[in-house]
Parts: C-alpha cells; sequence; structure tokens
C-alpha cells in the first residue's frame, strides 16, 4: 500500500492531548520529503517542531499562520501542563517513561535503539531541540523581484557565485525572522499594546523621547525596557510597552553601510556619495547572511544594491579536509606560522590558492615554505645581488654607485635591459588589470614567473656586466636596470606583501635621494609608462624554450653543460625570431647551453617533417559525431597543408572551419645525410624546433675541463665562507695520477691556456701555487681528483701579488697604495728601461729567477704607475 492510499485516513492518537484539534488533527498526510529509504517510510508531524512539519500541516489547514502553534515544550525544554502525565519532565529524559506509557495502554508493537545523525551544540555538546518560537519578520517575499533585479547589478568573483548559489538564494528568499529571544542584544524598537491591538515602530532616540517623555542616554534593554508609551486611543487602554526581544545581529550587520557613518542623523552628504559600496569581501558561508542582508536591507530601503563589487572566498580547512577546530588542535597556531615564515608569506599563500575563488582550501603549512622558497628567497637574491654589486664598486676604488636616469637607460643596447624594462611594464600592466577586475589569484602565478625571469635570465645572465667585467659604464647600467625593476616591482606588489617590499625599499630609497618617500606605502601605484615590447618579451620566451628544449637533447643524450659542444641549430619560421636569437639574444644562448656556434633555419624541412593532429579536447565538444572524420583528414594533411595552415592561421576540414589552436603540427626530427645518429640529435615544442651536433675534439674537450676546474674553485670559495665581492687569489697546482704518480701534461696545458677564461669566470687572477708567498694567508686549500683523468690543488688566499703588464690595464692605471708585504710583479720587455723609471726602488728592486722584477715596498709607500708608462718603455 502506498502513502497515497493512506492519505486522508484518520488515526487514534497514542495519548489524549490536543483532543481540540481532532476535527482537522489526527489525520494520515502525503509528501515527497518523507520516503522509504531510511526509517518506517512513516513520520509523526508536530509543526512546532520542524520545518517540513509546519509547511505541511499549514499546506493541509491544521494549523493557522496567524495564531499559536500547539506546543507541549518550554523554553527549558521540559513538557508544560497540556502534557499531564510527563509535566516537567525533559523531553531527552522521558524516552523511557513514555515507552512504559504506550506499553501499559496495550500499543507497544516493538521498543528498540534506532542509531540516527542528530544536532548537538558545539560549545555545550548537548542535543538541540528544533522549536518553532513567536519572531517578528522583515517581508522579503513582497520585494524578491527587486532583489533579484539588484543583483544583477553587481559584480562577484568568481561570477558563478552571483549567478547560481546567491541567485537561487533570493529566487526562494522567505520573509526574513529577525527577532531574537536573548537579553544582550539590540532591542527591536517595537512598543505594543497589551491587546496587540496597537503597535509603534520607533524610528529615532528623538521619537521615542517625544512619544514617552523620557530622557533617553543609553539603547541597551535594561536601560529603556520600563520606558512606555501612552496609547492614543486613550488613557483606558493602557500603555503600550517594548516587546521583549532583540535584533538577529544579521539586521545589524546589513545596516552596516549606514549605520557606520551614522545615516540619516548624520553625514548625508558623506553617504549619498558613497553609496553603494565599492566592495566587500566574505566568505561563501555569507551568501546566506551578510550578503543576503546587505541586500535585502539596501534593496527595501533604496531598491538599491548594497556594494558594486564583491569578492567571494572559500573556507580554509584543516589539512585533512575538516573543519579547523580549536578543541581537536588540527591545525598548526596562525601566529607559530608567522613567526616562522612571516605574514606576507602567509598572504600570498592564501591568496593563491582556491580559497580566492570561493573554493576550500586544505591548509598545508609546507604551502606556506613554498612561497618562501619559490617567490621570496629569489625575490631577495636578486636584491642582494644588486646590494652586492653596488658595494663592490666602492671596494673596487670606483665612484659609488648612482642610478643612472631613465633616459640613459633607454640609450642602452642590451636586449635584456630592453626585455626586462618591458617585462616590468606589463607586470605593473597585468596587476592593474586583474586588480581592476578583483580577481586577486592571477597575481601570484604572474609574480611567480616575473620574479623566476628576473634571477633566472636577467640576472644569471647578465653577472658578468652586474660584476663589472664588461666595463664601469657597462655594468651601472645593468645595476641601475636591475634597480628601477626591483624599485617598480616592490611598488606594484606592496599592496600583497607590506611587510617585505617595505624593507626592501628602505635601503633601496637611500639611492634615491632625500625627496623619496618615507615608506614604500607612501608611494602610489606605479603607473603603465609607455607600451610593452611584445616582440623581444615573445623572443625572450621562445629563448628560454629553446634553452630548455637544448638541455632535455643534452640530458637525453648523458651530455652534462660542463662538455662544450660546437654547433647548435634553431628552426622556426618567424623571422623576427631567428634575428633576435642569432643577433641580439646570441651570446646569451650560446653561454648557456656551451655551445661554439649558432646557427638559425627558417625552413621547417630541412630537419623536420610535419604532422598534423586534432586537438580532441577543443573539436571533440563543438563537432561531435564529425569528429572522427575530421580526425582522420587532419592527420592524413600534405606537408605542403601545414605549412599553408601555419601561414594563413586556418583550414575548412570536412566543411568545419578550423583555427590555430584547433590543431597541432607537430615537428618530427629528420636527420641530415651523412651524420651518424650518435652525433646529432633534436627536440621541439610544435613550435620551435633544436638541433644540437653532439660531436667532439680535443679543443672542446679542453673547455669543458676549464668549466670543470671553475666549478671546484667556486665551490671551494662558497665553501670558505666567501662573499662573491670578497677579493681573493687562486693558487693552483698540478698533482701526479693516483695510478702512477706521473704529472698531469693534459691538465697542465688547461690551466695555461684556458688561463684568461678560467680568471674571468671566477672573477679573480690565478697563479701557480711556486708563487703563493709564504706569508699569505690561505682561506681554503683542497685537491680534486677525477678531472680529464688527473688530479690538481686549489689553494685561495687573500690578496698578496699584484700583476701589471700590457693585457691588464685596468690594474695598472691609478694609484696605489701598496701595504707591507705586497709584492708587484711587473712585467715587460724591457726590464733595464723599468730598473731606471723606478730607480726609488733601487735598494729593494731585484730581478727573479724567471727574469720578472720584483719590488718589495714597506708599509704606507705610495706610487704611481700607469700604461703609458709601460708601453713608453718597450
Amino acid at each position: 500500500m502506498s502513502g497515497l492510499d493512506l492519505a486522508g485516513k484518520r488515526y487514534q492518537p497514542l495519548f489524549e492531548y490536543f483532543l481540540e484539534l481532532s476535527d482537522v488533527a489526527f489525520r494520515v498526510l502525503s509528501d515527497e520529503y518523507v520516503t522509504d529509504v531510511s526509517g518506517t517510510g512513516v513520520v509523526h508531524c508536530a509543526p512546532a517542531f520542524g520545518e517540513d512539519d509546519y509547511r505541511v500541516c499549514l499546506m493541509a489547514g491544521i494549523i493557522d499562520s496567524n495564531e499559536d502553534l500547539p506546543d507541549p515544550v518550554d523554553a527549558d525544554g521540559c513538557f508544560t501542563e497540556k502534557v499531564e502525565d510527563f509535566k516537567g519532565l525533559h523531553v531527552k529524559d522521558a524516552d523511557k517513561a513514555i515507552i512504559a506509557a504506550v506499553k501499559t495502554k496495550g500499543r507497544l508493537v516493538s521498543a528498540g535503539s534506532i542509531s540516527h545523525s542528530y544536532p548537538f551544540c558545539w560549545r555545550s555538546e548537548s542535543p538541540l531541540i528544533y522549536k518553532a518560537v513567536p519572531s517578528w519578520f522583515v517581508a522579503v517575499e513582497k520585494i524578491k523581484d527587486n532583489l533579484l533585479k539588484n543583483n544583477k547589478l553587481t559584480y562577484w568573483v568568481p561570477d558563478f557565485v552571483k549567478d547560481k548559489r546567491f541567485h537561487n538564494w533570493l529566487e526562494n528568499a522567505r520573509d526574513w525572522a529577525v527577532s531574537r529571544t536573548r537579553f544582550w542584544g539590540t532591542p527591536l524598537p517595537i512598543w505594543r499594546s497589551s491587546d496587540g491591538k496597537e503597535i509603534v515602530v520607533i524610528g529615532s532616540v528623538k521619537e521615542l523621547e517625544d512619544l514617552s517623555g523620557h530622557k533617553v542616554t543609553d539603547l541597551h534593554r535594561h536601560k529603556i525596557d520600563h520606558i512606555t508609551i501612552p496609547s492614543r486611543r486613550g488613557p483606558e487602554f493602557g500603555v503600550l510597552k517594548r516587546v521583549e526581544d532583540v535584533f538577529d545581529c544579521w539586521f545589524e550587520s546589513g545596516s552596516m553601510p549606514y549605520a557606520y557613518i551614522h545615516y540619516p542623523f548624520e553625514n548625508t552628504e558623506l553617504f549619498e556619495h558613497n553609496f553603494p559600496g565599492d566592495f566587500v569581501a566574505e566568505g561563501l558561508d555569507q551568501t546566506r547572511g551578510w550578503f543576503y542582508t546587505l541586500m535585502v536591507l539596501s534593496t527595501a530601503l533604496f531598491d538599491k544594491p548594497a556594494f558594486k563589487n564583491l569578492i567571494c572566498n572559500g573556507l580554509v580547512l584543516a589539512a585533512d579536509g575538516k573543519k579547523m577546530s580549536k578543541k581537536l588542535r588540527n591545525y598548526p597556531p596562525p601566529m607559530d606560522v608567522v613567526s616562522k615564515y612571516g605574514a606576507d608569506a602567509l598572504r600570498l599563500y592564501l591568496i593563491n590558492s582556491p580559497v580566492v575563488r570561493a573554493e576550500s582550501l586544505r591548509f598545508k603549512e609546507e604551502g606556506v615554505f613554498a612561497v618562501v622558497k619559490d617567490v621570496f628567497l629569489p625575490w631577495y637574491n636578486a636584491y642582494r645581488f644588486l646590494v652586492q654589486n653596488a658595494g663592490r664598486l666602492v671596494i673596487e676604488g670606483h665612484k659609488p654607485f648612482t642610478p643612472l636616469s631613465h633616459k640613459d637607460l633607454q640609450n642602452s643596447d642590451n636586449v635584456l635591459d630592453h626585455w626586462i624594462n618591458s617585462a616590468s611594464q606589463s607586470l605593473v600592466r597585468f596587476v592593474h588589470e586583474e586588480m581592476e577586475a578583483y580577481r586577486l589569484y592571477t597575481v601570484v602565478p604572474y609574480l611567480l614567473k616575473f620574479v623566476d625571469n628576473l634571477t633566472n635570465i636577467y640576472v644569471r645572465f647578465n653577472r658578468k656586466r652586474l660584476k663589472g667585467r664588461t666595463g664601469d659604464m657597462d655594468c651601472r647600467i645593468a645595476l641601475s636596470t636591475l634597480f628601477y625593476v626591483l624599485l617598480t616591482t616592490c611598488k606594484a606588489m606592496a599592496p600583497f606583501t607590506p611587510f617585505f617590499t617595505e624593507t626592501l625599499y628602505q635601503n633601496i630609497r637611500k639611492l634615491l635621494g632625500p625627496t623619496a618617500e618615507r615608506s614604500i606605502h607612501f608611494c602610489s601605484f606605479p603607473p603603465v609608462e609607455g607600451e610593452s615590447d611584445e616582440r623581444i618579451e615573445r623572443s625572450v620566451t621562445r629563448m628560454m624554450t629553446v634553452i630548455d628544449l637544448a638541455r632535455n637533447i643534452r640530458e637525453r643524450r648523458n651530455k652534462a653543460l660542463k662538455i662544450p659542444l660546437m654547433e647548435m641549430v634553431v628552426v622556426h619560421p618567424d623571422e623576427e625570431f631567428l634575428d633576435d636569437i642569432s643577433g641580439k639574444l646570441g651570446e646569451y644562448v650560446k653561454e648557456e647551453l656551451n655551445v661554439r656556434g649558432l646557427i638559425t633555419c627558417n625552413n621547417p624541412l630541412k630537419y623536420a617533417t610535419l604532422r598534423a593532429e586534432p586537438d580532441f579536447s577543443l573539436l571533440g565538444k563543438r563537432l561531435g559525431k564529425a569528429m572522427g572524420v575530421v580526425a582522420k583528414e587532419v592527420k592524413s594533411m600534405t606537408q605542403d597543408d601545414i605549412l599553408n595552415f601555419e601561414k594563413s592561421g586556418e583550414v575548412v576540414v570536412s566543411g568545419h572551419h578550423l583555427s590555430a589552436g584547433d590543431i597541432k603540427v607537430i615537428r618530427d626530427f629528420k636527420h641530415p645525410d651523412g651524420v651518424n645518429k650518435e652525433d646529432i640529435d633534436a627536440a621541439g615544442d610544435g613550435d620551435v624546433l633544436v638541433v644540437l651536433d653532439l660531436r667532439q675534439d680535443d679543443t672542446l674537450m679542453d673547455v669543458g675541463t676549464a668549466r670543470e676546474i671553475v666549478n671546484r674553485v667556486q665551490k671551494l670559495r662558497k665553501k670558505a665562507g666567501l662573499e662573491p665581492t670578497d677579493s681573493v687569489e687562486i693558487f693552483f697546482r698540478t698533482l701526479g695520477s693516483k695510478n702512477d704518480g706521473q704529472k698531469n701534461n693534459t691538465l697542465e696545458r688547461i690551466f695555461k691556456m684556458q688561463a684568461s677564461y678560467i680568471q674571468e669566470a671566477i672573477g679573480s687572477p690565478i697563479f701557480e701555487m711556486d708563487m703563493l708567498p709564504s706569508d699569505a694567508v690561505v682561506l681554503a686549500s683542497e685537491h680534486f681528483d677525477g678531472v680529464a683523468n688527473g688530479s690538481f690543488q686549489i689553494s685561495i688566499a687573500r690578496p698578496s701579488i699584484c700583476i701589471v703588464d700590457d693585457k691588464l690595464g685596468n690594474l695598472c692605471n691609478g694609484n696605489f697604495d701598496l701595504v707591507e708585504g705586497v709584492k708587484v710583479y711587473l712585467q715587460s720587455r724591457d726590464f733595464g728601461a723599468l730598473k731606471e723609471e723606478l730607480s726609488m726602488f733601487n735598494d729593494k728592486l731585484r730581478v727573479s729567477l724567471d727574469g720578472v722584477p720584483e719590488v718589495e715596498v714597506t708599509h704606507g709607500q705610495h706610487f704611481f704607475l700607469s700604461l703609458g708608462d709601460l708601453k713608453r718603455h718597450t
């Protein structure tokens, strides 16, 4: 028998309570909320104790919304006098007594326990009772159409919360119960007569004073509950008293746009110029809370939304996906996270998470650490590199660093200067656009990529320039470029990382002069200055693709970067890119990949065969059943078809118009004739093809060994705790092999033939170990094995030697204040002339065994020697 068959039938109640309702109650009703999936499929309706119960009974005419409900339970959860047998007994303590009474009446069929979910108070952990209470309501249903209209006038991030969740909630909005039966809270300003026929809603303190004749100084209920208002109907009707309820706190929250400036009693002009508010931000749960009450009250009062823009965030959960709980302690203490990683790291972690897209976030401390590692450390290292090399200028006796003007920097002929300036402007433009659209979550990934480009492209590729190896002026141009880029980045990111950017700015601003703002947060947000150079940004992006592809080839073929290669070929149809990669960017590519030559090729068929593949993820939904036919034709496209498609960017296949994104062009490497497969390899990404010549000769092997030597020296410098700006001298000695103890002639040759490269790479002069003074301060020394089948020793010492020769003119020009113990080696072909020129040192001057004059000077002596002096004597 179905529920519909039972509907309308009457039954005899278990207990003889509320029999006055017998005419309408005690009959079977049917509704969809009752199912046979759980329980018995039969429920008992008590309209005062359930939303569905109330709705069903109201529809059936058992109760009236304007009359009191049949309610046998008082405010303490105990049965009232209506229930004589269990009067005063708490409903949760009455189960056994009720079962016993039913059994006594002979109506007990079965007794047992069924486990089911039940609501408990999260504070006291006591069971809750869902109970209807008399309330005061705002008639929301009357303004529902206006609510939906005003919702369309707002902009939400993410938009699906507005269009789905919030729209659906408004569409099904019911009258809002705004009263609560509590002591603390804002009192409802409603005075009512004892017979309920006269009601006054007070609109201001003055109105209450005028109607009651009492002075009002405090609006808390214990200060105004005693105030009465005489009835307008005459003394015989008594006085009006305030109802005992207080406001739902969400009513006060929804009143925020008006209450915070005491509108309409004050600041009318201020309110009218600033309403609706520009934006609000809160959690997803507020679609039924604050967002809703803001919209209801503003629509009821002004028929406007309370805000123009809204950012809705999701919920931050514990790592296990559960709600964060103080009791469970399933989350790290927030201040511990801040102390450990910094507030900025925590802020960026949250901004870059699903939580700012109204999705849930499982909070993980490792994620905050990843922000420090991937964003702040590289960013700080770029700043630190600037500071170190600016300080190096002073250490080396140059003029202190002062940033060049923007006008001077525009004349730089370095391509990466133009690129990083353009990239920083693109960053500023992107942040502007995304903040205008209130999309927080897009900024951090872009910043992450920018910082990565700044450190791993600009700083890494310009190390020589920044360290002064390419001349003083070029060094200052590079440092100035890095300075302005860091300053712009700090200003753009200050709202997101206020503490980190302030720390950097306090040091950077020293170079800006006395007019600089005292804090980065006093600075204006950087404007977008001019257009970005899309061509150079695109070319550098492709350059990095080329480098990554070449690295992949090396890794696949077990060719370490320290091993130099003869040649690489870059294949691409874009002539502009090929011009950039072979010209302005060529030296960077060759140095980074350790290749001697770079060749470009705009003929894609010389080194590759082309094939086309449809993008199933894009075309599948669009083409449906036609996908199979289209896919077959796309795969059968000829080389010419593919070339024409790449040129035009579109093609018609089986009557369907396909554009560039619908078809993937894949370049399969084609081995050139006459070259062994072992000697050449290639890699591509569908856009660029890179071909590497893997053949080697003795010269390349020597260069590779020199790079290994440099690597060992740099590691020893780091092991000795040296800063990049620390001035040291390097001494080497080749050692016998472990097998036969014979001296390694290959290493000996490489140290001499590659001396200039090694010296330039490490930034310090390098000498044979025999020249190490006996009183030199050695900072570190180590033996290295396994390089070019030999061994060598490297020692790092404090400066004790000054070499002066024609090749190192930059060391010759200027005054030298020589300290005691420093030896000056003057290399020239005319030692006699040098002896005569330096006659002031006759008592000290002597010729060493290798024919090099050696001058020992005592502390405080001073002399001047110029490169011109040397040339005049040679």
